[in-house]
C-alpha cells in the first residue's frame, strides 16, 4: 500500500511539472528545476500563429485582380495621394478623392471608377484629401497657399464650402482632420526659423458654412524643419503625430493646455520623414518611413515603463528584403492590418510592380508582390480591410482598383503611360537606386 501510494504521489507530482510547463513556463518553481526548455510550448504556437496570419494575408494578396481603372484624364498627372469616404456600419464606401501632381483633386465613383467631379488649387501645391468621418460627401485639402479647403460633392459649384485660413506665413505641406471631425491640423514648410502645427475648430463643415474660419492656434516649438506628414490616432480624437524633416516624430496630446504639456513623445528615426502612422491593438504603437527609404518603429505604451520603446529600425529596406526575381526600389507607405494585428509595408519598383512587406520586431520580409498593373511608379495606395480590396495610383496617371478574383473588363490597359513632364520639387520622387545610404 506504501508503495502503491508513493507511485500515485510521483504520478501527480510529474503530472502537475508537465501542466507547468506547458501552461505556466514562466513560474519560479520551474525555476528551480532548472528547465532551460521552458519557453519552448509558447514559442511554437506563437511561431504557428504568425506563420498563419502572414500566410493568411499573403493568400489575399495573390487572389488581388485589376477590377477597375479609371479613364486616362485630358492632363494626365502623377496621382499623389488617395483616400476613400468613410460609410456607415452596414454601407459601402461611395467615392474615392486623388489628388494630383496638377494642382487638382478628383473624385470617381468608388465601385464603377467613373469621374464625378473635379476640383482645383491653382496657384498652390495639393498636399493630400481626407474625408470627413461623418459624412461621405465632404472631402478636404490642404494647399501650400495657406489654407485648408472643405469641398461638398454633393454640389455642382467649384467653390470650397468652407476655408480654413492659416497665418499670411504659412505654407501648408501636411494635413489631417481628427476622428471625430472636430480638430483640422496642418503642417507648414520652414519659413526663416519658424515651423509651426496649426489647429483649426472643424465643426459645422458637414452644414456647408461658408465662412472663412481662423486657426484656433499653433505649436511652434516641437519641430525645426519641414513639417512633412500628420497622422491623427484612428480612435482617439485627442491624439495626433507628426512627422518632420528634421527627423523627428512627435506625439501629442491636444487637450492639455500648453504645447509643453502636450507632448508626449519625441522619438527620432535620423533622416527625413516621408509617412507615418499608428499601429498595435488599441494603436498604441507608430512607425515612420523616410525618404531615403529607412523604416522606424516605436512602442508608445512603453514610456513609462523600463523597456526600450524602439520595435525595429531600418536603416534601408531595400537591403533588408530579400526579393529572389524582381528588386525593391522605393517605399510608398504603411498599413496596420487590424484583423491580423499585423503591420505592413507598401514598396515597389519603378516599373510598377507593388510588394507587400510583413513587418515584425525580428525584421522585415516579402509577403507577396502585384504585378501587371501599373507600368511606372505607384505613388498612393488606399487598403479597405473590409472588403479586401486595394487602390492604388501612380506616375502613370492610373487609378486602379483590385479586388479578390476579380475579372477586368476594361480594354483601356496602357503599355506605358509615364509622364514625361516634371514635377513640382514638393512631389516626392523616388530614388530607384539599390544603394543604401550608410549613416
Amino acid at each position: 500500500i506504501f508503495l502503491s501510494l508513493q507511485q500515485d504521489v510521483i504520478a501527480g507530482f510529474l503530472y502537475a511539472i508537465l501542466i507547468l510547463v506547458v501552461f505556466h513556463p514562466v513560474v519560479d518553481l520551474i525555476d528551480n528545476f532548472n528547465l532551460t526548455y521552458k519557453y519552448a510550448p509558447l514559442i511554437i504556437i506563437r511561431t504557428a500563429f504568425e506563420m498563419t496570419t502572414v500566410e493568411k494575408i499573403e493568400k489575399q494578396l495573390a487572389s488581388l485582380r485589376i477590377a477597375k481603372r479609371s479613364m486616362l484624364s485630358e492632363e494626365p498627372a502623377y496621382l499623389l495621394d488617395i483616400d476613400v469616404s468613410k460609410p456607415a456600419p452596414s454601407e459601402s464606401s461611395r467615392f474615392v478623392a486623388v489628388s494630383c501632381s496638377n494642382k487638382s483633386i478628383r473624385v470617381y465613383h468608388r465601385e464603377t471608377l467613373n469621374f464625378l467631379r473635379e476640383y482645383s488649387s491653382r496657384p498652390g501645391i495639393l498636399s493630400g484629401v481626407r474625408f470627413a468621418q461623418a459624412c461621405d460627401s465632404v472631402v478636404f485639402s490642404a494647399c501650400s497657399d495657406g489654407t485648408v479647403k472643405c469641398w461638398d460633392i454633393r454640389l455642382a459649384t467649384q467653390k470650397a464650402v468652407q476655408v480654413f485660413s492659416g497665418y499670411p506665413s504659412n505654407v501648408f505641406i501636411s494635413f489631417d482632420i481628427n476622428c471625430s471631425d472636430l480638430i483640422i491640423c496642418a503642417g507648414t514648410e520652414k519659413v526663416e526659423k519658424d515651423t509651426f502645427l496649426v489647429f483649426w475648430d472643424a465643426r459645422g463643415v458637414t452644414n456647408c458654412a461658408s465662412t472663412a474660419k481662423e486657426p484656433l492656434g499653433v505649436y511652434s516649438e516641437s519641430h525645426n524643419d519641414d513639417i512633412t506628414k500628420i497622422c491623427f490616432h484612428p480612435t482617439s480624437p485627442n491624439l495626433v503625430v507628426s512627422g518632420s524633416t528634421d527627423g523627428l516624430v512627435n506625439v501629442f496630446d491636444v487637450n492639455k493646455d500648453n504645447e509643453d504639456d502636450a507632448l508626449i513623445s519625441t522619438c527620432n528615426s535620423d533622416s527625413s520623414v516621408s509617412f507615418i502612422g499608428w499601429s498595435g491593438k488599441d494603436y498604441k504603437q507608430v512607425y515612420c518611413v523616410t525618404h531615403d527609404e529607412g523604416f522606424c518603429w516605436w512602442d508608445i505604451a512603453q514610456l513609462d515603463t523600463e523597456e526600450p520603446i524602439t520595435l525595429l529600425h531600418v536603416l534601408d529596406v531595400r537591403d533588408a528584403v530579400c526579393l529572389e526575381n524582381d528588386s525593391l526600389h522605393y517605399l510608398v507607405g504603411g498599413l496596420y492590418h487590424e484583423k491580423a494585428d499585423k503591420l505592413f509595408l507598401i514598396g515597389g519598383t519603378s516599373t510598377g510592380n507593388i510588394h507587400l512587406i510583413s513587418c515584425g520586431t525580428d525584421g522585415l520580409s516579402l509577403v507577396g508582390t502585384l504585378g501587371g498593373g501599373h507600368s511606372a511608379t505607384v505613388r498612393s495606395f488606399c487598403w479597405n480591410l473590409r472588403d479586401e480590396s486595394l487602390l492604388t495610383g501612380g506616375e502613370d496617371a492610373q487609378l486602379l482598383l483590385w479586388k479578390p478574383g476579380a475579372v477586368e473588363r476594361s480594354l483601356a490597359k496602357k503599355e506605358s503611360m509615364k509622364i514625361a513632364s516634371s514635377v513640382q520639387k514638393r512631389v516626392r520622387v523616388h530614388n530607384s537606386s539599390l544603394k543604401s545610404r550608410k549613416k
